[in-house]
């Protein structure tokens, strides 16, 4: 995108709005996401705001609209991506939990708190885990489930993993890691080979 010069200067741009809304977000909740301070901390007039955002809930919706593409939209993904056993599927998706450019866990944690004060959000966020859980289902009845155990594998899966999140659980790398064939084991019901276990530490940069 080209800057947007005139008589007032550089005005910044959406993506670092965004970006500046974002951090606000993740450090204080969305009460702090406001016009004016955001600006102070861009080193921007207040005015330069309007030039790429309508008002202050057109850049909420943006906020929303990343977090929606990125947290469900990869966990999705990550259900869908090509596995030759449910143990391989299964650490696909756990590529979501080690990996912040895929799920932001941070991020997920304060649209969650932020639901708690809006019915609107609430509602993204149910919808959100509709739709994950869904694709956590079909993953299993791939590999042969029927809807009703694959409805209950997913739930179990993924809420688990929600839990860690809303309690900021926070567990050192290599306790993770060590833990994850047995997490694995429990959720399919297969042990996972050594080499598919390679292939997600290798992924991951962990030496096991």
């Amino acid at each position: 995108m080209e800057s947007a010069l005139g008589d007032s200067g550089w005005r910044g741009s959406p993506e670092g709005w965004l970006e500046a809304a974002y951090e606000a977000l993740l450090e204080s909740g969305v009460d702090s996401v406001k016009i004016l301070p955001l600006a102070k901390k861009l080193n921007l007039s207040r005015t330069s705001f309007y030039w790429f955002f309508k008002d202050r809930e057109e850049l909420l919706d943006a906020l929303i609209a990343r977090w929606r593409e990125k947290n469900t939209g990869n966990l999705v993904k990550r259900t869908e991506a090509y596995a030759e056993s449910l143990a391989e599927a299964m650490l696909n998706v756990f590529d979501c939990w080690l990996d912040k450019t895929l799920f932001d866990s941070q991020f997920e944690f304060a649209v969650r708190s932020w639901a708690l004060q809006s019915p609107e959000i609430l509602a993204e966020v149910q919808q959100a885990d509709q739709l994950r859980l869904e694709a956590l289902t079909r993953m299993f009845m791939r590999f042969g489930f029927d809807e009703a155990s694959a409805d209950v594998r997913a739930r179990t899966t993924y809420l688990v993993q929600i839990g860690y999140i809303s309690m900021q659980s926070r567990e050192d790398v290599a306790l993770r890691m060590k833990r994850i064939p047995e997490y694995i084991a429990i959720y399919t019901g297969q042990v996972p080979q050594q080499r598919e276990l390679d292939r997600f530490f290798a992924r991951h940069g962990h030496n096991a």
